[in-house]
């Protein structure tokens, strides 16, 4: 296994103290044909707790939300509008809901996008990223910097929930 792979106990810390460390990082993806895509990861935005409206733990535990109730490190996919996957990193303690959307990477802006570039599917729910074959994140030693902007599409929270800044996306050098 890469030692430059990231260990789970970097995901089982507080989204907000990831999101900004995780700008910069290097999002891996080995297909079946055994090829590698390997690209910068550049926007993210938080989802945290059951009290952020616009976190799908809002409703509670249920089958869908389950798997951000573990501890950080695995894969949380889920499909909006009947067609996107969505790639999020659960972060934090167990019983503590939250996870991390990867909304972009270099040369490929939109979370839709992105899994379609990536094949990401269902088959990816509740994947560990650190033993993955498929899917793992590296450490990247370069300095950054980011920005910090409302989330997007969230309208539907509330005033408070859609206008945290709680997306961050990384600054050209």
């Amino acid at each position: 296994m890469n030692n430059n792979r990231i260990k789970n106990q970097f995901f089982e810390q507080d989204a907000l103290i990831i999101a900004p460390q995780l700008l910069g990082k290097i999002l891996i993806r080995k297909y079946p044909d055994n090829s590698i895509f390997r690209s910068k990861i550049t926007e993210i935005e938080v989802y945290k707790g059951e009290e952020d409206l616009a976190c799908h733990a809002s409703k509670g535990k249920t089958n869908r939300t389950e798997i951000m109730y573990r501890q950080g490190g695995f894969v949380y996919v889920y499909l909006i509008y009947g067609m996107y996957w969505m790639l999020n990193f659960v972060t934090g303690k167990p019983e503590q809901p939250q996870a991390i959307l990867i909304r972009a990477v270099e040369n490929i802006n939109g979370p839709g996008k992105l899994t379609k570039k990536l094949e990401i599917d269902k088959s990816f729910n509740g994947e560990d990223l650190y033993t993955s074959d498929r899917l793992w994140v590296e450490n990247n030693n370069e300095k950054i910097k980011y920005i910090t902007t409302p989330r997007i599409g969230v309208d539907y929270a509330g005033e408070k929930w859609k206008n945290i800044n709680w997306r961050f996306v990384l600054k050209p050098v």
